[in-house]
């Protein structure tokens, strides 16, 4: 019964959670736009700990999102993540983060996962229903016709903190817009209990988030 640490940070959404074999066992988040998550994530990972009555110790892996998403979040992430990997001798495990943020869409239709990426920018890819990716992660410029291929054949989920620009933007009937969705660690969990099962594990001494972009700060 694998219990696995995953950590969210990719956005303003600070976010921690434990999985015990498969299922979510204790959860911490903390949606603060100044970025808490140097002072939070290690705070929410003691308390989870503690809610959970779970040692350190007993951890079998630690997930990370592995982006694409805040620079400064994805470091202090990614960081905290290898550093409790290394420590206790456990395996690392990343899980994209706009794969888990699309899989927080039910509707029926295709998904679009957007995390901001200031501007007009947002980091981006297309899921259909079954969670398969039909477009490749990227960081797309926003204009009236971004995505009309795939609005012209029904409907089209767009969630995220960047879907909120495409809405000023888009007046397609089939557009639905689901804008107060973050990533979280909560869906972070079935995707990393399936990749434990698999030994899909990543290399710690060299693991690096998935920037997509050259740094820009927040």
């Amino acid at each position: 019964m694998a219990k696995i640490l995953c950590i969210e940070t990719a956005s303003t959404n600070c976010s921690v959670a434990i999985g015990v074999n498969g299922k979510l066992k204790a959860i911490k988040e903390d949606n603060n736009l100044t970025y808490s998550h140097s002072e939070r994530l290690h705070i929410f990972i003691f308390e989870i700990l503690q809610e959970s009555s779970i040692q350190l110790s007993e951890l079998d892996a630690v997930a990370i999102s592995k982006g694409p998403g805040s620079y400064t979040g994805l470091r202090i992430g990614v960081s905290s993540a290898k550093g409790l990997s290394f420590s206790l001798d456990i395996p690392l495990i990343a899980v994209p983060t706009l794969t888990s943020l699309a899989s927080r869409i039910s509707r029926s239709g295709l998904r679009v996962p957007m995390l901001d990426a200031r501007r007009m920018e947002v980091y981006t890819a297309v899921f259909n229903e079954n969670m398969e990716q039909v477009e490749e992660t990227s960081a797309k410029i926003l204009t009236g016709d971004s995505y009309r291929e795939f609005l012209e054949m029904g409907r089209v989920n767009f969630t995220g903190s960047g879907a909120g620009k495409f809405k000023e933007i888009c007046d397609h009937p089939n557009a639905v817009f689901l804008e107060d969705q973050l990533p979280s660690a909560k869906e972070m969990i079935a995707p990393a209990e399936e990749k434990y099962k698999l030994s899909n594990f990543e290399n710690v001494a060299y693991f690096e988030p998935y920037y997509l972009k050259d740094f820009m700060a927040g």
